[in-house]
C-alpha cells in the first residue's frame, strides 16, 4: 500500500539519504513518492544510483553533498562505515537538521569489535553521534526494509505498525516522528540516546511488528546486557 501525502503543497522537505541499501533505497522510494525533495548518496558514487534515481525521481549526489540544505538526513550505512563519512557532512545542512540513525552494531556478523561500544558500554547511536559530530535520532533500525513499502496504513488504523524513536533533541525527534507518521506508521518515544539500548539488536522490540502498546511493552522488557551473538 503506497500512501501519498494529503498535504503535498507547502510541506515538502529537502531530505538527504546516505546509504542506498535496503532501508535507504526503500526510504528513497517512499519519501520521493510523498513529494519530498530527496537526494541520495552511497559509497560508490552517484553513477551507481542511476536506476534508483530514474525509478523515484530522487537526485543522486556524492556523499559530501547529501546533507546540503537538508531538513532531514538519514544515515543508513553499516556501523563500520560511519568513520568513513565525510568530515563536515552537516556544515551546509538546514538549521535544525534532524539526523536519523538507522544503524546497528553487528560485531561478529559484519562490523568487527568497536572498543568504545564494548568497553565504555555506550549505545550504538551515541557512538555514531561522536563519530559524525551531530546529535541523532535513532529510528528504523529494527524495521524490515520491505515493510516500508508494504505496511504503511493511515493514522488510526487498528493494525498500524509502530516504530520506536529515541533521541535527545526533542524538536528533531518531533520532526522525525511526524515524518514517520506521514510514511504510514505510528511511533513510540523510546527516550534519549542513552536509552536507545532498548531497541538495539537482540532486544524484544528489535524486528517486532506491533502496535504502540506492544512496542511500549517490549521496550520496557528490554535488558541492558547484550546477548552473546551481539558482543564483540
Amino acid at each position: 500500500m503506497h500512501l501519498r501525502s494529503p498535504h503535498l503543497e507547502g510541506c515538502a522537505m529537502k531530505i538527504g539519504i546516505i546509504g542506498a541499501g535496503n532501508i535507504g533505497g526503500n526510504l528513497t522510494r517512499r519519501l520521493a513518492a510523498l513529494g519530498h525533495d530527496v537526494s541520495v548518496a552511497n559509497s560508490r558514487g552517484p553513477h551507481t544510483l542511476k536506476e534508483l534515481a530514474e525509478e523515484t525521481g530522487a537526485t543522486p549526489v556524492p556523499a559530501e553533498e547529501a546533507a546540503r540544505g537538508a531538513e532531514v538526513v538519514v544515515v543508513t550505512v553499516p556501523l563500520k562505515a560511519v568513520p568513513d563519512l565525510p568530515v563536515g557532512l552537516f556544515d551546509e545542512a538546514a538549521e535544525g537538521v534532524a539526523v536519523i540513525d538507522t544503524g546497528n552494531y553487528y560485531p561478529q556478523q559484519r562490523d568487527g569489535r568497536i572498543d568504545a561500544i564494548e568497553d565504555e558500554g555506550i549505545t550504538e547511536s551515541r557512538w555514531t553521534e561522536r563519530r559524525i559530530g551531530h546529535p541523532v535520532i535513532k529510528a528504523f533500525n529494527g524495521t524490515y526494509a520491505q515493510d516500508i513499502l508494504d505496511r504503511p496504513l493511515p493514522a488510526g488504523s487498528p493494525d498500524r505498525v509502530a516504530l520506536p524513536v529515541a533521541g535527545d533533541d526533542e524538536a528533531a525527534k518531533a520532526k522525525v516522528r511526524a515524518l514517520i507518521d506521514e510514511l504510514g506508521f505510528d511511533t513510540v518515544d523510546a527516550g534519549g540516546i542513552d536509552d536507545s539500548w532498548r531497541q538495539q539488536p537482540g532486544t524484544p522490540v528489535y524486528g517486532l511488528r506491533g502496535g504502540a502498546e506492544e512496542i511500549t511493552r517490549a521496550l520496557a522488557e528490554a535488558s541492558p546486557e547484550r546477548k552473546p551473538e551481539f558482543r564483540g
